[in-house]
C-alpha cells in the first residue's frame, strides 16, 4: 500500500488558532494514531486577515512599517517580501483589529495606512505586489491609500476633504498627478474573496458598513459619500467585481492604480507554491472556523477542494463550526468535514479548547482516511 503523504492546507479559525496553529494541531493528532505519517504544512489565507502570515510560513520574509492607523494613530503593519513579489494585507494598517474595543469610526477612519503599506513594499523593489484586502475598518473608497501614493482629493475651496468616507461628500476635484510614478511598472493583484460593486444594495457600505459601527444613517451617508466619489473619479469602474472589497478600497486600486482584480484564493494558492505542495499529496486537508455558505464563495477551503478536485486528490475539512450539508460538502469537492462542535456544543468552550479540540478531530481523520 501507498505510504500516505498529507497535506495541510487550512486557514485560521478566526477567534482561536492561526492558520500555523491548525496545520500544528492538525499533524499533532494525525501522528498519534498514525506515528511515521508524512505531513506537509501549507497554511492558507485568501486575501483577508491572515494573509500575510501564510506568505510568511511559506518562506517569505516579514517586513514591518510605521503606519497610519484607521483612526489616525500610528500602528506597526507587517507586509511579506520573497524576490521581487510582495504579499501587502490591507487589514495590517487598516483592519478591525486596530479599533480599540467596541470602538468605531464608520465615517472617518482612513485607509491612509494601507497606502503608506504599499509605498514601503515599492521602496523594497516589489515589482509585483498581491493586495490582499479584507477585515477593514474603513469604508473610503480608497481614498486614503490614494492620498498616501500622492493623490490629491480637494473641496470647493481647494482644501483637502476630511478622511473617511464621509469626507468624500466634499469632494469638488480629484488629482492624481502626484501619484507614485513607480506604480506605473508594478503589476499589482487585488486579492479578495469579494466581488461587490462599491455602492447599492450590494455595495461597501449596506453590506459591510453594520459590522464596522455604521448606523442606518451611517450606511446612507457612506452610500452616497462614496457614489458622489465614484462620479469625480470614474462611475464605470464602481460597478466592477472587487470594488466594493474592503470598504471600497478595491475600487480605490482598481480606478487608479492599475489593479487588476482576481479570487483570492486563487492567488495566494498561486504564490504560496500550492499546485507543487499538491501535486506530492495523497490526501488534503483544509478547513476554517465555520464551514458555511459563505465558504462557497471563495473563501480559502473551497478553493483548496476545488485546485484538489482537480487533480484527483481526496479532500477533509476541519471546522469548529459546520453548517453546511453533506450535499453542500461534495458538491465543493469536500468528502467529510469534521466540526469541533461535534466535540464540544459549548461555542465559548470550543473556541477556549480548540487545539486539544482540533488534534482529536485530527485522529478521526487518521483513523478514517489513513489507518
Amino acid at each position: 500500500m501507498e505510504t500516505a503523504r498529507v497535506l495541510v492546507a487550512a486557514d485560521k479559525f478566526k477567534g482561536s488558532l492561526t492558520a500555523v496553529q491548525v496545520a500544528e494541531r492538525v499533524t499533532a493528532g494525525l501522528r498519534r494514531v498514525v506515528p511515521g505519517v508524512r505531513v506537509e504544512t501549507l497554511p492558507v489565507a485568501d486575501g483577508g486577515d491572515g494573509t500575510v502570515a501564510a506568505a510568511v510560513a511559506a518562506g517569505f520574509e516579514r517586513r514591518e512599517a510605521r503606519v497610519t492607523g484607521p483612526l489616525g494613530d500610528p500602528v506597526t503593519a507587517a507586509y511579506a517580501l520573497r524576490g521581487s513579489t510582495a504579499v501587502v494585507e490591507m487589514a495590517e494598517a487598516s483592519g478591525l483589529q486596530h479599533l480599540p474595543d467596541g470602538v468605531f469610526a464608520p465615517l472617518t477612519a482612513t485607509t491612509y495606512g494601507s497606502g503608506e503599506l504599499l509605498r514601503a513594499a515599492l521602496e523594497a523593489g516589489a515589482a509585483t505586489i498581491v493586495f490582499g484586502v479584507g477585515g477593514s475598518a474603513t469604508t473610503d473608497g480608497g481614498a486614503g491609500m490614494l492620498a498616501a501614493l500622492g493623490a490629491r482629493f480637494l473641496d470647493t475651496d481647494g482644501k483637502p476633504v476630511g478622511p473617511g468616507g464621509a469626507g468624500l461628500a466634499e469632494l469638488a476635484e480629484a488629482d492624481l498627478s502626484g501619484l507614485d510614478p513607480r506604480l506605473k511598472d508594478v503589476d499589482l493583484v487585488l486579492a479578495s474573496d469579494v466581488d461587490n460593486p462599491l455602492t447599492g444594495p450590494k455595495g461597501a457600505p449596506e453590506v459591510y458598513g453594520r459590522q464596522k459601527g455604521a448606523s442606518e444613517e451611517d450606511i446612507a451617508v457612506l452610500d452616497a459619500a462614496l457614489s458622489h466619489y465614484a462620479s469625480v473619479l470614474g462611475p464605470e469602474t464602481a460597478a466592477l467585481p472587487g470594488a466594493g472589497a474592503a470598504g471600497g478600497i478595491g475600487y480605490g486600486a482598481l480606478v487608479a492604480l492599475g489593479a487588476r482584480f482576481r479570487p483570492g484564493i486563487e492567488v495566494m494558492l498561486d504564490v504560496l507554491g500550492f499546485a507543487s505542495a499538491l501535486a506530492r499529496a495523497t490526501l488534503v486537508i483544509t478547513g476554517e472556523g465555520s464551514l458555511d455558505e459563505q465558504t462557497l464563495h471563495g473563501k480559502a477551503p473551497a478553493g483548496v477542494a476545488a485546485a484538489a478536485r482537480e487533480a484527483g486528490i481526496e479532500v477533509v475539512a476541519v471546522c469548529g463550526r459546520l453548517a453546511l450539508s453533506q450535499e453542500a460538502l461534495s458538491g465543493a469537492g469536500i468528502a467529510r468535514a469534521y466540526a469541533l462542535a461535534e466535540l464540544e456544543p459549548d461555542p465559548a468552550v470550543s473556541m477556549a479548547e480548540a487545539g486539544p479540540l482540533l488534534e482529536r478531530a485530527a485522529e478521526s481523520i487518521a483513523r478514517d482516511f489513513l489507518s
